[in-house]
């Protein structure tokens, strides 16, 4: 992302206000069914930063001011509040790393595969910050950089948890990579897979939660 970018992005995340909701899967879901799923979720284990392929890379330090690692995300980055990325920033990108790729996954989410919720690529490959809200900017402005969620939009999609389900983990994972990916189709979580193996240099993991609770 170049400089000239990077402002127009800015410049949307600060104005962007009340349309940075993107539609929801489970909002609308009866409690009884979320209940009935409780023990189906792929757990961390599936997340991207555990895959076998490059799982023992060296850790990447990533941060969030919105949100200590583990806690409850606030609702104002979630389909029930307003919608805003939030925050995330990474340090000790190491020497040799081209470029930087962002993911944030569902662990939790009641299907086989953890629920994608955005994919940032072509980072630059140095310490970097995402501010709050740069994510729907990034949709926005129709930016290259975004690759494809869970319901193949280049957006991101507010952590949205079925009711009744109970408390998910929303992975924030940080991959600084060896190289700088060619612009195609922007990838999904397959195609980002393979993009990744044989070149991550160091990854790292940020955990936010949160709970649809039932009334």
């Amino acid at each position: 992302m170049n400089a000239r970018a990077s402002r127009r992005i800015d410049a949307a995340a600060h104005h962007h206000g009340g349309d940075a909701r993107e539609t929801g899967m489970f909002e609308h879901l009866p409690a009884h069914v979320g209940h009935a799923l409780r023990r189906v979720r792929p757990g961390l284990d599936k997340i991207l930063c555990n895959d076998p392929a490059f799982a023992d890379a060296p850790v990447l330090p990533v941060h969030s001011r919105a949100f200590d690692d583990g806690a409850p995300l606030p609702q104002r980055y979630t389909a029930d509040g307003e919608g805003l990325s939030p925050p995330v920033q990474w340090h000790h990108v190491p020497a040799g790393a081209r470029s930087v790729v962002l993911v944030v996954e569902d662990a939790d989410s009641p299907t086989p595969k953890p629920l994608v919720h955005a994919i940032v690529w072509n980072l630059p490959g140095e310490d970097g910050v995402l501010g709050e809200g740069v994510l729907n900017a990034m949709h926005a402005t129709g930016s290259q950089d975004l690759g494809r969620n869970s319901l193949l939009q280049h957006a991101w999609l507010p952590p949205d948890p079925p009711p009744g389900h109970g408390p998910h983990r929303y992975a924030f994972e940080v991959f600084a990579l060896d190289c700088v990916p060619a612009h195609g189709e922007a990838p999904g979580r397959g195609g980002l897979l393979d993009l990744l193996r044989g070149h991550v240099l160091a990854s790292g993991l940020l955990l936010g939660t949160y709970e649809r609770r039932t009334c």
